[in-house]
């Protein structure tokens, strides 16, 4: 299907250091990370990043701490400006934006939800809210019926007059999405949004958002270190190691074809049949559908779901249904084989892989 890029980054570098565009040209001449760094005293950020964002998607962004990830989307809004490189967003070059541009690019275009919430003390939860709303020179009383509105969609209704430290960190988390979701920016950004929270507060985030998605269609780059989070969250995967791109897709199509041993260790120890969809292993239909299946099923069902359905039995084939009509075959033998890792991950790089 084809979908429209809301936000192109095309050979992005990013270098720290007293003379990053020198040491631009050791990268650029086969110099890693380790080597820049012990030999030239700069640290190499991001290493020629190519990606396409579509719009109304949500691209997830993952990797383990310093590979790069919350500095990639840093270079989005332009906290941090690039040692080399191209930004696009709806085809424009965001690397040529006057000081005001950029200003407006912030207020009206992406906004952004902290992983440390970033609210407002002394202000009200509704004036948090409201606070991207007032910025703009939106008065107040309409700011806040519309942070009222969005407060009331994340589940924070009656909460208005109360204060950040009277809330959990979860509810405090809402806040900070109503207030990126009142903005009306059809591009949000996420920078590691639930790491800080319990892991059922941190699902029920992740459920939250993906609700509010269905309705909103919003151009989302979301930030993680987690994969489980990356896999339920994904429309779009970016996996990234040493401030590059390892591998990047379609997340059930990673799971599937891992291209490199990095990203085989790190999906060894992911639960497959809760992450794994039909549609990924079905076979498509080629000649009507066969006779002899034993039911039908949606096209989204889990692996999970259909062992629990068949009983477990490798001899059945379903029908699978996409919006009603019929598109492949699911035979659970091929299931049984998804299960199963290409590969053994090696234990140091899976240990590793796996702290949240």
């Amino acid at each position: 299907m084809y979908r429209k890029t809301k936000i192109s980054i095309r050979n992005l570098y990013k270098i720290f250091g007293v003379e990053p565009k020198s040491a631009l040209q050791h990268v650029q001449n086969g110099v890693g990370k380790a080597d820049l760094l012990e030999q030239y005293l700069h640290v190499l950020g991001l290493q020629d990043i190519n990606v396409d964002m579509g719009e109304g998607e949500i691209t997830v962004i993952m990797g383990l701490s310093g590979s790069g990830k919350s500095t990639l989307i840093r270079h989005l809004n332009r906290l941090i400006e690039p040692t080399a490189g191209a930004i696009e967003v709806d085809g424009e070059n965001v690397l040529a934006y006057s000081e005001e541009r950029l200003r407006q690019l912030r207020r009206e275009t992406m906004s952004m939800v902290f992983q440390k919430f970033a609210l407002f003390p002394h202000k009200t939860v509704a004036d948090n809210a409201a606070t991207l709303l007032r910025v703009r020179g939106i008065e107040r009383q309409n700011s806040l019926a519309e942070a009222h509105k969005w407060l009331e969609r994340v589940g924070l209704h009656g909460f208005g007059d109360h204060y950040p430290h009277q809330l959990s960190g979860g509810m405090q988390q809402r806040v900070g999405i109503a207030r990126a979701l009142a903005s009306n920016s059809p591009i949000m950004l996420m920078d590691e949004a639930f790491s800080a929270l319990d892991p059922l507060i941190r699902t029920d985030m992740q459920d939250l958002l993906l609700e509010l998605q269905k309705e909103l269609h919003k151009t989302i780059v979301f930030i993680t270190h987690d994969l489980d989070e990356a896999l339920k969250l994904a429309d779009h995967l970016v996996i990234l190691k040493d401030g590059h791109i390892v591998q990047k897709g379609e997340p059930q199509h990673i799971l599937l074809n891992p291209n490199d041993p990095y990203i085989e260790d790190f999906v060894s120890d992911i639960n497959r049949a809760r992450v794994l969809r039909v549609r990924s292993i079905m076979t498509p239909l080629r000649n009507g559908v066969p006779e002899n299946s034993h039911g039908e099923v949606d096209y989204n069902d889990t692996l999970e779901s259909m062992i629990a359905y068949s009983g477990g039995d490798t001899s059945h084939s379903y029908v699978i249904l996409k919006d009603g009509a019929p598109v492949g075959i699911l035979n659970m033998s091929n299931l049984v084989k998804a299960l199963v890792p290409s590969t053994t991950a090696s234990p140091g790089l899976r240990s590793e892989a796996t702290i949240r």
